[in-house]
């Protein structure tokens, strides 16, 4: 009886630790991220749209159940690959009633030069003051080497925070519903790793 009170009170304090973490701190590292996690929901952050208006995004996710892709920026390869890869599932997810959000810490001028690139269904969405970053928990801080060699190689310029350190989330992807509940989540803080697109369809399709 003892050892089962202790494995109960051990369950519990697990969660009450999970739901009391700070979620919006920028993190040290990709690995020390604490994103959103399955039945939680999801911040009424505020953020731009490509146009550089203003949006809220509970506002948006109460139009439609929302696939998002959080996205590291246009000039990431993976992050490319990946939006190109949603365009095989794209019309059996809008068929199924979702609208597909990409956001990105990106501005919306960068935002609307990708749309002039690419030929992306999703929404772009601009994240320049990490609102919905860190609303989602996946926000980490990047290393000053790594900016540089960003900045010298590629002319990447990061968005920074109000500490001066440049930030980047963790590639995920969130299947939320219209009252901002989180009902699927994969988040992975290698940014080489992205779920396949067939995975984010089949758990579209759980909900529905």
């Amino acid at each position: 009886m003892k050892t089962k009170i202790f494995a109960l009170l051990i369950t519990f304090l697990a969660a009450f630790s999970a739901l009391a973490l700070d979620r919006s701190e920028i993190r040290a590292t990709a690995e020390d991220i604490t994103p959103l996690l399955n039945g939680m929901t999801a911040p009424n952050a505020k953020v731009k749209t490509a146009d550089g208006d203003p949006l809220s995004l509970q506002g948006l996710f109460m139009q439609k159940p929302t696939v998002i892709i959080f996205y590291r920026g246009g000039w990431c390869p993976y992050c490319f690959r990946q939006l190109a890869e949603l365009k095989n599932i794209e019309e059996d997810l809008f068929n199924a009633g979702y609208q597909i959000v990409a956001i990105s810490p990106e501005t919306p001028e960068k935002l609307q030069s990708q749309k002039l690139k690419t030929e992306f269904s999703a929404q772009l969405i601009s994240d320049p003051d990490l609102n919905a970053i860190r609303g989602f928990g996946i926000g980490f801080y990047v290393p000053d080497a790594t900016r540089t060699r960003y900045k010298e190689k590629a002319n990447i310029d990061l968005i920074a925070d109000t500490t001066g350190n440049a930030v980047l989330p963790a590639p995920a992807v969130f299947i939320v519903d219209t009252e901002s509940k989180v009902l699927f989540s994969y988040v992975n803080p290698d940014f080489s790793v992205r779920p396949p697109a067939e995975l984010i369809l089949s758990a579209a399709k759980l909900f529905k």
